[in-house]
């Protein structure tokens, strides 16, 4: 519940902060002027609004700041007394016991050269 209301309100911080961003003027203008800036100086005046436009995007980069955060605390993993996924299912699965090897006939060879070969497998020639 609550982290379904963080994320909704992190994502509309996002949004207006966004807006508020690009209705800023910059230097060149930006895009300030096509996108309705010239109103905002209209309603506060040549200083006025460069003052709430700052003030604005202060406040809503800090809003953002601590809903990531929060949004991070709250919806990190719980973490359980019990042991971990890979060993619960380690201890489900039967393994087959392990068999002695008996008399195994290894090669004696004196140098690797007296080997036996492995046998050749029939494979096409590489054009």
């Amino acid at each position: 519940m609550i982290y379904g209301l963080l994320i909704f309100l992190h994502i509309i911080i996002s949004i207006l902060l966004v807006v508020v961003i690009l209705l800023q003027s910059g230097r060149g203008g930006g895009l300030a002027g096509s996108l309705g800036g010239g109103i905002s100086t209209a309603m506060f005046g040549g200083q006025g609004a460069d003052k709430v436009m700052v003030r604005l995007t202060t406040g809503l980069a800090a809003g953002f700041l601590v809903l990531a955060i929060l949004i991070s605390i709250v919806g990190r993993p719980r973490v359980s007394t019990g042991d971990s996924v890979v060993r619960q299912r380690a201890a489900q699965r039967e393994t087959a016991p392990l068999q002695p090897v008996t008399e195994m006939e290894l090669p004696e060879a004196a140098t690797p050269a007296e080997l036996p070969l492995p046998p050749e497998k029939d494979e096409p020639p590489i054009p």
